[in-house]
């Protein structure tokens, strides 16, 4: 496991502006991470703030350096810099998930030690079999408590299955926050999200663990990230109460959809910045579409 890294911030930077990039090196990057990132640039910059580069290689099976190297091209390309980041340093390292595992144990040890999270064993196909109802593809599925133990009962191993370890959530609590884009927002437990994953059966934190932990560690103040992940944002709340954290404030930017309305994703390769890249596409076109955007918001 790697040391833990420092968690006092530099006194020179009390009270600044701490945003965040945090790619996931599992594929290309595409418009809509183009956008999220360069408004995090911009909120950054705009606010004489510091920008954070994360590593978000946490799924081994497919992150590949190659993909991450690529990221940091095409962020360059995009003409976005960073202040502390893998290839910088700074003062909350390692920026890479991968090494940065002694920070989730820790975190997941005092979750189990306060009662909050509890073993799930069910498979994908007892959680599709548990879902009756016909799901869209932006639709959120709520975990329906099948593992999850009466109060009154202790929760006990079933002979060494495998099983992740979910986060149990309070039950019709309403979660609220104000968006910098996209104002206040509320979600309630139990309806708009269910018990959550946060130790995957692999060993391996979930990503609502891992981010959180980060971002609290790396004194983040801002996290700007997609629309899709709104939801996310209310389990977060609920980790960094858990974990005794401040949360950071939150802004949402737009999903962006190809001409179809289907939501890109890494799949989408004709709008990869790589193949925008090396087909002579001026970057400069698609920053002057987003900074009219940013002037109408």
């Amino acid at each position: 496991m790697s040391p833990r890294p420092t968690s006092r911030a530099p006194s020179s930077d009390v009270g600044r502006y701490r945003g965040r990039l945090a790619p996931s090196p599992t594929g290309r990057l595409h418009l809509g991470h183009a956008r999220t990132f360069w408004n995090a640039w911009h909120r950054a910059i705009s606010s004489g703030g510091h920008l954070v580069l994360r590593n978000e290689d946490l799924d081994s099976e497919r992150s590949r350096a190659e993909w991450y190297d690529g990221i940091v091209r095409d962020l360059i390309w995009l003409g976005i810099n960073w202040d502390e980041g893998p290839d910088k340093g700074g003062p909350f390292g390692p920026y890479q998930q991968s090494k940065r595992s002694a920070l989730y144990v820790a975190a997941f040890t005092r979750l189990r030690n306060l009662g909050c999270v509890y073993r799930c064993y069910c498979s994908r196909k007892d959680l599709r079999n548990a879902v009756r109802a016909p799901q869209g593809a932006d639709d959120e599925v709520v975990y329906p408590g099948t593992c999850r133990p009466d109060t009154d009962v202790p929760h006990r191993p079933r002979n060494d299955r495998p099983h992740c370890w979910r986060f149990r959530v309070p039950m019709g609590r309403e979660l609220t926050f104000n968006d910098g884009l996209l104002g206040w927002q509320c979600f309630v437990a139990g309806r708009d999200f269910g018990d959550f994953v946060v130790w995957r059966q692999d060993g391996v934190p979930s990503y609502q663990l891992a981010v959180t932990v980060d971002d609290a560690e790396m004194h983040i103040t801002e996290v700007v990230r997609g629309e899709d992940l709104l939801v996310s944002t209310a389990r977060q709340l609920l980790l960094y109460e858990a974990l005794d954290h401040a949360p950071p404030g939150f802004y949402h930017s737009p999903v962006v959809r190809d001409d179809r309305g289907v939501r890109l994703a890494k799949r989408h390769d004709a709008l990869s910045l790589e193949r925008l890249r090396e087909s002579g596409v001026d970057p400069k076109s698609l920053v002057e579409d987003w900074e009219e955007e940013i002037s109408k918001a």
